[in-house]
């Protein structure tokens, strides 16, 4: 069997190196034609940690991230709403890491060309079209610089190419756009004293108006952590146009809102003022859809279920995919049978997670302690009971596969068929 991925961000380069140590053949194609370590933070669940120790590749983690030992939630005055273990402290038997999203693609990315071999990764090639015959799927795709048109073929092609996946477009062309929640999230990432620790992250505000602000790297420079902060709010305005993604907001637009909000911990007027660069995204997802296979083609992450960044799993759960799509292939020699399975396994969780992740997830008790004390509180208790709080958390994370018991308990998805070479 061989496999054709299109897109070579975390998902696409997870699932090469999956599908590698598994013993079947890939190919990847990535529409950027030169990838650099750009981004900001992402959280890794232990869930996903454990699957990248399995491709040998926690070492390389725990030299570049930082492991998140501690999450707390506050009000938008700073008070304590709550605050849980993370990771190994929690009792999982994997850590949970903050780490740049630009050095873990780079991380990702030089594992893939050291294992499946340079040649089989394919950058500056977008994907025009595809045809199913009865034993193959033959894809077109053209060079990004030069217009020259390309074709492969092999037994299954995943579409790992993101939210505006063009597999997707192909096979749901009616869809649209993706759908604004009328939110801007502002984000940046610098060097920052460390705060509460050096090892913790922390959510503040509500539904309307909140910070995220963790670091991502062990790293540090005069006692500084580089760190990944988030400031996100309700707009009136409609959804900025696709090329104004990613663009460059002024610290004025941020400090604007986001000024005022200072904590005995952390002061957010100097992290906004000390950021070289802030950069300014909608906050988009896209309905649940019916099926993500159709014959030998299939999704991955945000190609098929992209949701709001909720709970820090998005990248996560890209890596549950690729690890349950090899799975899946190699539990039998049928490819139209195996990414039938996996759709049938995988996508009904993970359009509960988009529904979910919409209504706040985790993070649902933040609003209601807005709502029921607006001017903050002198006891969390008379606030929101602490039966109340767990039965938030512990509902999400049940339900999207990141609790204890499940990550700790499952079988291996995948069991190496090759010894592979730790990347150093």
């Amino acid at each position: 069997m061989n496999v054709l991925v299109i897109g070579g961000g975390i998902g696409g380069l997870s699932l090469a190196l999956s599908l590698h140590q598994a013993g079947i053949e890939v190919r990847v194609y990535e529409a950027a034609a030169n990838l650099a370590p750009l981004g900001v933070g992402i959280n890794l669940q232990p869930t996903a940690v454990r699957e990248l120790t399995e491709l040998e590749l926690g070492d390389a983690l725990a030299r570049t991230g930082v492991a998140t030992q501690q999450l707390s939630y506050f009000n938008k005055f700073g008070q304590l709403i709550s605050s849980e273990p993370r990771g190994l402290l929690a009792g999982y038997r994997w850590p949970q890491y903050s780490i740049h999203r630009g050095q873990l693609q780079m991380l990702l990315l030089g594992a893939v060309r050291q294992r499946i071999g340079h040649e089989n990764f394919r950058s500056g090639f977008r994907l025009s079209a595809f045809e199913q015959r009865s034993d193959r799927v033959c894809a077109r795709l053209s060079d990004s610089a030069t217009g020259t048109e390309l074709q492969d073929e092999a037994d299954v092609l995943i579409g790992a190419d993101g939210i505006d996946s063009a597999v997707r477009r192909l096979l749901y062309p009616s869809e649209g756009e993706p759908r604004f929640a009328q939110q801007i999230l502002w984000r940046a990432a610098v060097d920052a004293e460390p705060f509460l620790g050096g090892h913790t992250m922390i959510i503040a505000g509500h539904f309307h108006q909140r910070v995220i602000v963790y670091p991502v790297s062990r790293e540090a420079t005069n006692g500084k952590l580089l760190t990944n902060w988030i400031c996100q709010m309700t707009v009136p305005q409609a959804r900025p146009p696709r090329e104004d993604w990613n663009r460059r907001v002024s610290k004025e637009t941020v400090l604007a809102a986001f000024g005022a909000w200072r904590f005995p911990w952390l002061d957010m007027q100097t992290l906004i003022e000390q950021s070289p660069e802030i950069y300014e995204f909608p906050l988009v997802d896209r309905d649940p859809v019916s099926a993500w296979s159709f014959g030998r083609v299939t999704l991955i992450g945000d190609a098929a279920h992209p949701m709001q960044p909720i709970g820090g799993q998005a990248g996560s759960q890209a890596i549950i995919d690729a690890r349950a799509l090899t799975s899946a292939l190699l539990a039998t020699g049928d490819p139209v049978a195996a990414l039938r399975h996996y759709d049938e396994q995988r996508r009904p969780v993970m359009n509960d997670i988009i529904l979910r992740n919409r209504n706040f997830g985790p993070e649902a008790a933040m609003q209601l302690v807005e709502e029921r004390a607006p001017n903050g509180f002198t006891r969390i208790e008379d606030v929101i009971l602490s039966q109340e709080l767990g039965a938030i958390v512990n509902s999400f994370s049940v339900a999207a596969g990141l609790d204890v018991e499940t990550v700790n308990g499952r079988p291996s998805f995948v069991r190496p068929m090759r010894k592979t070479t730790m990347v150093v």
